[in-house]
């Protein structure tokens, strides 16, 4: 089984700069446990998803925000 990058650049960005984010908020709570623990879990997802370039409910739902097989490149 071949699995298929399907996670564009862009998005990609926007998921590793959103678990940075997550990363250093759930460093800041030292009060609640869990919910650092939680918010520090959903930001390990977001950059391996963000790192691997492949979201397995964009698979599910059977979407793409990479660049398709074949396109080429738009240059103005």
């Amino acid at each position: 089984m071949i699995i298929t990058k399907n996670i564009g650049a862009a998005d990609a960005g926007i998921r590793a700069l959103l678990a940075g984010l997550l990363l250093f908020w759930s460093a800041t709570l030292q009060d609640r446990p869990l919910i650092a623990l939680g918010l520090g879990f959903l930001a390990l997802l977001l950059l391996g998803t963000a790192l691997f370039r492949i979201c397995p409910l964009y698979t599910f739902f059977r979407l793409n925000t990479g660049r398709r097989s074949g396109a080429q490149p738009h240059l103005s």
